[in-house]
């Protein structure tokens, strides 16, 4: 098991496996380095750096909830770039990873090499940023795997259609910690409390600005056909804003695709190689 120390004295959990073109690899809000467990097996000629965020997966909870957003977070990462004594890296940002990925761009571009969004832009959806405050924060009801694979299935098959439930198994696996008295988060509850009072201070960057940081450095987005996060409006306006931008839809997909699909394969090499 790896860790870091950062700047404020939190310590913070690695991974860094394989050789080759390194790529640091960001997960989603609430989830952790293991979200990259179905990609892993497909790039091992790379070298795959993962960070769980501070009160995320096995990293230390910080006792200033504040401190779970975007700029904190980016730093963290650069502070793991700096840790590992690598100059430059490709980024893998799945969701909020991808939100970390556009502040790095605005702050840090020298250290990027290339950038893959994985279903998230500038602006996020109404129903899906719904979606995202309906569950973080709240303990799972199941008290099992198998009863939260079964649960997840029923919930995502609209967006996740014919996604066979020892998929849902293994994604139950990595979100939830077994305990003694059933499943719990593998995140700190009060990344809750953060977003709600963030949002009532008015704390959230204009992250347009932040994706226009991207316009020089080879970029990719991979969205799932029926997410409910990032837009199809907002992919189109992103082309715009970046013309060299390159883009795939992944079929049977809502919010996230999980990486191994053949699409999104195909385009995390396709940007990779042009960077």
């Amino acid at each position: 098991m790896a860790f870091f120390t950062t700047s404020d004295d939190r310590r913070l959990y690695y991974t860094d496996t394989g050789s080759g073109t390194p790529v640091l690899c960001l997960a989603g809000l609430t989830r952790n380095s293991r979200d990259f467990s179905f990609l892993a097996p497909h790039i091992t000629d790379l070298r795959m750096i993962t960070m769980d965020y501070r009160g995320r997966g096995q990293s230390e909870f910080d006792p200033d909830f504040m401190n779970y957003n975007v700029l904190r977070e980016s730093h963290d990462a650069i502070e793991l770039l700096d840790h590992l004594g690598l100059d430059r890296v490709a980024v893998l940002g799945t969701s909020r990873g991808g939100l970390i990925a556009m502040a790095l761009a605005a702050s840090h571009p020298e250290r990027l090499s290339a950038v893959v969004l994985t279903d998230v832009g500038p602006v996020i959806e109404t129903s899906g940023m719904a979606k995202i405050m309906d569950y973080v924060g709240r303990q799972p009801v199941a008290k099992t795997y198998d009863e939260a694979a079964q649960s997840l299935q029923q919930v995502m098959e609209p967006h996740f259609p014919g996604v066979p439930l020892c998929r849902w198994r293994q994604q139950a696996e990595i979100q939830y910690e077994q305990t003694e008295d059933g499943l719990a988060l593998r995140y700190d509850p009060a990344l809750r409390k953060a977003l709600l009072d963030q949002a009532a201070a008015g704390a959230i960057p204009d992250m347009w600005m932040f994706f226009e940081a991207l316009h020089d450095i080879p970029t990719g987005v991979i969205r799932g056909a029926n997410s409910d996060v990032l837009g199809k409006d907002t992919l189109t306006e992103m082309h715009k804003r970046h013309p060299g931008l390159i883009s795939v839809e992944v079929p049977d997909r809502g919010h996230v695709p999980f990486l191994d699909e053949s699409q999104s394969l195909e385009l995390i090499r396709k940007v990779l190689d042009a960077a």
